[in-house]
Protein backbone atom coordinates (compact mmCIF):
# COMPACT_ATOMS: atom_id res chain seq x y z
CA UNK A 1 0.00 0.00 0.00
CA UNK A 2 1.87 3.52 -0.92
CA UNK A 3 0.92 5.48 2.11
CA UNK A 4 0.74 9.51 1.17
CA UNK A 5 3.56 11.91 2.61
CA UNK A 6 2.06 14.07 4.93
CA UNK A 7 2.59 17.36 5.94
CA UNK A 8 1.56 19.49 8.53
CA UNK A 9 1.46 23.32 8.03
CA UNK A 10 0.72 26.61 9.82
CA UNK A 11 0.84 29.06 7.77
CA UNK A 12 3.70 30.22 8.48
CA UNK A 13 7.44 30.57 6.46
CA UNK A 14 8.13 27.51 7.82
CA UNK A 15 5.56 25.81 6.74
CA UNK A 16 6.66 26.87 3.30
CA UNK A 17 9.74 25.00 3.49
CA UNK A 18 8.11 21.79 4.64
CA UNK A 19 5.85 21.88 1.67
CA UNK A 20 8.87 22.11 -0.55
CA UNK A 21 10.44 19.90 1.06
CA UNK A 22 7.31 17.06 1.41
CA UNK A 23 7.02 17.59 -2.39
CA UNK A 24 10.02 16.36 -3.59
CA UNK A 25 9.98 13.54 -1.38
CA UNK A 26 6.29 12.99 -2.16
CA UNK A 27 7.46 12.77 -5.33
CA UNK A 28 10.93 10.70 -5.50
CA UNK A 29 8.86 8.16 -3.38
CA UNK A 30 5.71 8.16 -5.98
CA UNK A 31 2.96 8.49 -3.22
CA UNK A 32 0.55 11.38 -3.11
CA UNK A 33 0.99 14.27 -0.63
CA UNK A 34 -1.73 14.91 1.97
CA UNK A 35 -1.03 18.64 3.49
CA UNK A 36 -3.26 18.86 6.72
CA UNK A 37 -4.26 21.94 8.41
CA UNK A 38 -5.01 21.42 12.39
CA UNK A 39 -7.41 24.91 13.34
CA UNK A 40 -8.03 24.59 17.27
CA UNK A 41 -5.74 26.47 19.51
CA UNK A 42 -5.31 29.02 16.85
CA UNK A 43 -7.88 31.21 16.93
CA UNK A 44 -8.26 34.70 15.48
CA UNK A 45 -9.12 38.01 17.27
CA UNK A 46 -12.42 38.33 15.74
CA UNK A 47 -16.07 39.42 16.85
CA UNK A 48 -17.80 37.60 19.43
CA UNK A 49 -19.23 34.66 17.66
CA UNK A 50 -17.18 34.76 14.60
CA UNK A 51 -13.92 33.23 16.02
CA UNK A 52 -14.52 29.88 14.89
CA UNK A 53 -15.83 30.77 11.30
CA UNK A 54 -13.07 32.96 10.58
CA UNK A 55 -10.53 31.06 11.98
CA UNK A 56 -11.75 27.44 9.47
CA UNK A 57 -11.62 30.12 6.35
CA UNK A 58 -8.45 31.34 7.49
CA UNK A 59 -7.11 27.63 7.29
CA UNK A 60 -8.86 26.92 4.19
CA UNK A 61 -7.51 30.05 3.01
CA UNK A 62 -3.82 28.50 4.15
CA UNK A 63 -4.83 25.12 2.64
CA UNK A 64 -5.36 26.60 -0.77
CA UNK A 65 -1.94 28.39 -1.12
CA UNK A 66 -0.47 25.02 0.03
CA UNK A 67 -1.54 23.36 -2.48
CA UNK A 68 -0.97 25.69 -5.50
CA UNK A 69 2.66 25.65 -4.19
CA UNK A 70 3.32 21.78 -4.20
CA UNK A 71 1.10 21.62 -7.12
CA UNK A 72 3.57 24.12 -8.82
CA UNK A 73 6.77 23.00 -7.08
CA UNK A 74 6.14 18.95 -8.58
CA UNK A 75 3.30 19.31 -11.31
CA UNK A 76 1.46 16.12 -11.78
CA UNK A 77 1.69 14.76 -8.16
CA UNK A 78 -1.43 14.03 -6.66
CA UNK A 79 -2.47 16.20 -3.81
CA UNK A 80 -5.26 16.43 -0.87
CA UNK A 81 -5.73 18.94 1.96
CA UNK A 82 -7.57 18.43 4.75
CA UNK A 83 -8.61 20.94 7.64
CA UNK A 84 -8.61 19.04 10.92
CA UNK A 85 -10.75 20.31 13.50
CA UNK A 86 -8.35 19.36 16.12
CA UNK A 87 -5.07 20.68 17.84
CA UNK A 88 -2.03 20.12 15.55
CA UNK A 89 0.48 17.74 17.99
CA UNK A 90 -3.42 15.43 18.07
CA UNK A 91 -4.28 15.58 14.80
CA UNK A 92 -0.29 14.72 13.56
CA UNK A 93 0.10 11.96 16.10
CA UNK A 94 -3.34 10.19 15.47
CA UNK A 95 -2.11 10.50 11.09
CA UNK A 96 1.41 8.76 12.33
CA UNK A 97 -0.48 5.88 12.11
CA UNK A 98 -1.39 5.63 8.49
CA UNK A 99 1.62 7.44 6.77
CA UNK A 100 5.97 5.97 6.64
CA UNK A 101 6.28 9.88 6.64
CA UNK A 102 5.19 13.41 8.79
CA UNK A 103 7.24 16.54 7.81
CA UNK A 104 6.70 19.54 9.64
CA UNK A 105 8.08 23.02 9.44
CA UNK A 106 11.03 24.15 12.15
CA UNK A 107 9.90 27.32 13.72
CA UNK A 108 6.83 27.72 15.60
CA UNK A 109 4.39 30.87 15.41
CA UNK A 110 4.52 31.56 18.72
CA UNK A 111 6.56 34.84 18.17
CA UNK A 112 9.24 33.70 20.58
CA UNK A 113 12.40 34.20 17.95
CA UNK A 114 15.06 32.31 20.61
CA UNK A 115 12.77 29.13 20.08
CA UNK A 116 14.44 27.31 17.20
CA UNK A 117 11.86 24.40 17.43
CA UNK A 118 8.28 24.78 17.91
CA UNK A 119 6.92 22.98 20.39
CA UNK A 120 4.66 20.76 17.82
CA UNK A 121 7.59 20.18 16.27
CA UNK A 122 9.27 18.76 19.08
CA UNK A 123 6.03 16.92 20.84
CA UNK A 124 5.45 15.07 17.51
CA UNK A 125 9.07 14.24 16.83
CA UNK A 126 9.31 12.50 20.60
CA UNK A 127 5.69 10.63 19.87
CA UNK A 128 4.87 9.73 16.18
CA UNK A 129 4.99 6.46 15.02
CA UNK A 130 6.12 6.91 12.03
CA UNK A 131 9.42 8.95 11.11
CA UNK A 132 9.43 12.67 10.99
CA UNK A 133 11.34 15.53 9.20
CA UNK A 134 11.37 18.83 10.67
CA UNK A 135 12.65 21.22 8.19
CA UNK A 136 14.83 24.01 9.21
CA UNK A 137 16.36 25.52 6.02
CA UNK A 138 15.05 26.28 2.80
CA UNK A 139 18.16 26.48 1.47
CA UNK A 140 19.96 22.68 2.37
CA UNK A 141 19.33 21.49 -0.68
CA UNK A 142 22.45 23.72 -1.73
CA UNK A 143 24.41 22.49 0.96
CA UNK A 144 27.91 20.75 -0.58
CA UNK A 145 27.39 17.36 1.86
CA UNK A 146 24.48 15.11 1.52
CA UNK A 147 22.77 12.81 3.82
CA UNK A 148 24.44 12.92 7.56
CA UNK A 149 23.35 9.69 9.78
CA UNK A 150 24.34 9.80 13.35
CA UNK A 151 25.32 5.74 14.28
CA UNK A 152 25.09 4.85 17.91
CA UNK A 153 27.87 2.22 18.38
CA UNK A 154 26.73 -0.87 19.24
CA UNK A 155 23.22 0.08 19.68
CA UNK A 156 22.61 1.06 16.09
CA UNK A 157 19.20 0.31 14.59
CA UNK A 158 18.80 -0.94 11.06
CA UNK A 159 15.77 1.16 10.67
CA UNK A 160 17.68 4.02 11.25
CA UNK A 161 19.96 3.42 8.47
CA UNK A 162 17.50 1.86 6.25
CA UNK A 163 16.14 5.67 5.94
CA UNK A 164 19.55 7.18 5.58
CA UNK A 165 20.75 4.76 3.07
CA UNK A 166 16.87 5.34 1.01
CA UNK A 167 16.73 8.38 0.99
CA UNK A 168 20.47 8.69 -0.01
CA UNK A 169 19.04 6.72 -2.87
CA UNK A 170 16.01 8.21 -3.94
CA UNK A 171 18.02 11.68 -3.59
CA UNK A 172 20.96 10.31 -5.53
CA UNK A 173 23.20 11.97 -2.73
CA UNK A 174 26.29 10.87 -0.50
CA UNK A 175 25.51 9.53 2.54
CA UNK A 176 28.12 10.17 5.45
CA UNK A 177 28.04 7.80 8.46
CA UNK A 178 29.23 9.25 11.93
CA UNK A 179 29.78 8.00 15.02
CA UNK A 180 30.78 10.22 18.29
CA UNK A 181 32.48 8.13 20.98
CA UNK A 182 34.40 9.52 24.40
CA UNK A 183 37.16 9.17 26.27
CA UNK A 184 37.57 7.06 28.58
CA UNK A 185 34.99 5.13 27.88
CA UNK A 186 32.61 4.05 30.47
CA UNK A 187 31.55 0.35 30.29
CA UNK A 188 28.60 0.56 33.07
CA UNK A 189 27.68 2.91 36.21
CA UNK A 190 30.87 4.09 37.97
CA UNK A 191 33.10 1.73 35.22
CA UNK A 192 35.51 2.97 32.83
CA UNK A 193 38.34 1.41 31.21
CA UNK A 194 41.61 2.00 33.04
CA UNK A 195 44.30 5.44 31.43
CA UNK A 196 46.61 2.50 30.28
CA UNK A 197 43.83 1.29 27.60
CA UNK A 198 45.06 3.36 24.83
CA UNK A 199 43.01 6.33 22.76
CA UNK A 200 44.27 4.80 19.66
CA UNK A 201 43.23 1.28 20.80
CA UNK A 202 39.58 2.97 21.35
CA UNK A 203 39.42 4.60 18.05
CA UNK A 204 40.64 1.87 15.98
CA UNK A 205 37.56 -0.69 17.71
CA UNK A 206 35.20 2.19 17.14
CA UNK A 207 35.66 2.44 13.51
CA UNK A 208 35.80 -1.04 13.37
CA UNK A 209 31.87 -1.35 15.12
CA UNK A 210 31.41 1.49 12.80
CA UNK A 211 32.20 -0.45 9.89
CA UNK A 212 30.42 -3.34 11.01
CA UNK A 213 27.30 -1.50 11.35
CA UNK A 214 27.17 -0.81 7.90
CA UNK A 215 28.95 -3.15 6.10
CA UNK A 216 25.15 -4.83 4.90
CA UNK A 217 23.65 -1.96 4.03
CA UNK A 218 26.62 -1.14 1.84
CA UNK A 219 25.78 -4.43 0.46
CA UNK A 220 21.99 -3.46 -0.23
CA UNK A 221 22.33 -0.49 -1.18
CA UNK A 222 25.95 -0.18 -3.73
CA UNK A 223 24.55 2.93 -5.79
CA UNK A 224 24.65 4.71 -2.50
CA UNK A 225 28.66 6.53 -1.98
CA UNK A 226 29.20 6.27 1.74
CA UNK A 227 31.91 7.91 3.79
CA UNK A 228 32.33 6.43 7.38
CA UNK A 229 34.18 8.23 10.36
CA UNK A 230 34.47 7.66 13.92
CA UNK A 231 35.17 11.09 16.16
CA UNK A 232 36.08 11.86 19.84
CA UNK A 233 33.37 14.01 20.38
CA UNK A 234 29.97 14.78 21.90
CA UNK A 235 27.21 13.06 19.32
CA UNK A 236 25.01 16.29 19.49
CA UNK A 237 28.14 18.88 18.86
CA UNK A 238 29.13 17.00 16.07
CA UNK A 239 25.73 16.03 14.39
CA UNK A 240 24.81 19.65 14.50
CA UNK A 241 28.75 21.11 13.12
CA UNK A 242 28.16 18.56 10.24
CA UNK A 243 24.46 19.84 9.80
CA UNK A 244 26.04 23.11 8.15
CA UNK A 245 27.82 21.13 4.83
CA UNK A 246 24.35 18.95 4.96
CA UNK A 247 21.75 18.30 3.17
CA UNK A 248 19.71 16.05 5.95
CA UNK A 249 20.59 14.57 9.07
CA UNK A 250 19.07 10.96 10.43
CA UNK A 251 18.94 10.00 14.11
CA UNK A 252 17.38 7.75 16.31
CA UNK A 253 14.65 8.23 18.47
CA UNK A 254 16.52 6.30 21.37
CA UNK A 255 15.05 8.14 24.80
CA UNK A 256 13.56 7.63 28.06
CA UNK A 257 9.90 7.38 28.22
CA UNK A 258 10.09 9.28 31.68
CA UNK A 259 10.42 12.94 31.42
CA UNK A 260 8.73 15.72 29.46
CA UNK A 261 9.99 14.61 26.04
CA UNK A 262 9.54 11.06 26.90
CA UNK A 263 11.46 9.33 24.16
CA UNK A 264 13.09 11.91 22.70
CA UNK A 265 16.64 11.74 23.87
CA UNK A 266 18.88 14.82 24.75
CA UNK A 267 21.11 13.99 21.41
CA UNK A 268 18.13 13.85 19.17
CA UNK A 269 16.27 16.64 20.97
CA UNK A 270 19.78 18.74 20.32
CA UNK A 271 19.76 17.94 17.32
CA UNK A 272 16.14 18.74 15.84
CA UNK A 273 16.64 22.22 18.01
CA UNK A 274 20.13 23.49 16.59
CA UNK A 275 20.72 21.68 13.48
CA UNK A 276 21.33 23.56 10.17
CA UNK A 277 19.27 21.72 7.59
CA UNK A 278 16.38 19.19 8.09
CA UNK A 279 16.52 16.30 10.59
CA UNK A 280 14.71 13.58 10.39
CA UNK A 281 13.54 11.54 13.54
CA UNK A 282 13.38 7.83 13.36
CA UNK A 283 11.37 5.60 16.09
CA UNK A 284 13.54 2.63 16.81
CA UNK A 285 12.13 -0.18 18.53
Amino acid sequence: MSYPVIVGIDGTDASHAAIDWATEEAGLRRVPLHILHAWLGETLSAPAGQEVRRTRDAGEEALGAAREQAELHRPGLAVTTELADDYARDALLAMSADTNLLVLGARGSGGFPRLLVGSTSLSVSAHALCPVVVVHSPDAQSAPGGVLVGVDGEKYSDDVLIFAFETARRRRLPLQAVHAWSYPLVSGPGHAFPPVYEESHIAAERERLLAEALAGRRAQYPEVQVAEVAVRSGAAKLLVTLSEIHQLVVVGRHGSVRGPMRRLGSVSQAVVQHAHCPVAVVPVG
